[in-house]
């Protein structure tokens, strides 16, 4: 029995289909002719567990409203401060 040998090139764009796309692995496996058992291992060695990117995309969506959350805050104390001014220098010209 021979062992084939893929090539770097070829796992990546495997595991992006299955990965990126969204293909299942026995899709991928039939489409390419690779057994299904070498994609879950080419998956296993490159760390693309569902699992991980769901909470990789969780842990960025957090960090994303965090931000947003101080930059509201901010934009609503510059409000509040352009809205005093306005009220003050209105007083000042009537």
């Amino acid at each position: 029995m021979s062992r084939t040998r893929y090539t770097a090139e070829f796992k990546a764009e495997a595991l992006k289909q299955v990965v990126d796309r969204g293909y299942s692995v026995a899709d991928v496996s039939e489409r390419l002719g690779v057994s299904m058992h070498s994609l879950y291992a080419w998956l296993r060695a490159a760390g693309n567990s569902r699992e991980q990117r769901k909470a990789d995309d969780l842990e960025a969506l957090r960090r994303e409203n965090v931000r947003l959350k101080s930059e509201l805050a901010r934009s609503e104390e510059e409000r509040a401060i352009l809205k005093k001014a306005a009220a003050y220098f209105a007083k000042e010209s009537g």
